[in-house]
């Protein structure tokens, strides 16, 4: 028995050669799709859109491999660019997987301290002070606190506009703060694309 992600014949005609293939129906999503652009009805238009991108996505003789996964990807994200509230839970996710790896792993434990020594020449008298820096080291015992939550959560709102937070991580929230700099802002921007898409 097929299984529901195969592209079957329709129960009114079981005969394949008079059921419309994945690219027949793209084709027609297509030209409905134009229709209603040239109408100025840009969220019909969507509509048909994401139709004709569902039928790409399941169509095998059109549309090759690598496309697919990348539409199935794109449908995952955002569904095509048109759902708001799929990508803006995803980045709702993402942001909290953030937070908790910065809090379990990517904050040091202690707040890097500045410390001064100073050196008097036996003949000036004159002192010079050595500013030096500790590096962050990693975190041991209880990691989620109210204050590693507030530092984690301000972390993560600044990558998702790409500013920096301030902050000293570890090596380990030096990868992670890189990593959501380059997902969390593109999240944002679907979710963007698409609410934009809704109301033009």
């Amino acid at each position: 028995m097929p299984t529901p992600r195969q592209w079957r014949p329709g129960p009114y005609h079981p005969d394949p050669g008079l059921t419309p293939g994945p690219e027949d129906v793209a084709a027609l999503y297509r030209q409905l799709r134009k229709a209603f652009e040239d109408g100025k009805n840009e969220p019909g238009a969507a509509d048909f859109y994401h139709g004709e991108c569902e039928m790409r996505r399941h169509g095998r003789a059109g549309t090759p491999k690598g496309e697919r996964r990348l539409l199935w990807g794109y449908w995952l994200l955002s569904g095509y660019g048109l759902r708001a509230s799929r990508a803006l839970g995803w980045l709702s996710a993402a942001m909290l997987v953030t937070i908790l790896l910065l809090m379990g792993f990517g904050l040091p434990k202690d707040s890097p301290k500045q410390e001064a020594t100073g050196t008097v020449p036996a003949s000036g008298g004159k002192i010079t002070f050595e500013i030096d820096k500790d590096d962050p080291k990693n975190p041991t015992g209880h990691r989620f606190t109210g204050v590693r939550f507030e530092k984690a959560l301000n972390v993560t709102l600044n990558s998702v506009v790409f500013r920096s937070s301030g902050q000293d991580p570890t090596t380990a929230g030096t990868y992670i703060e890189m990593t959501s700099r380059l997902l969390e802002p593109t999240l944002l921007a679907l979710a963007a694309l698409t609410v934009r898409g809704r109301i033009k």
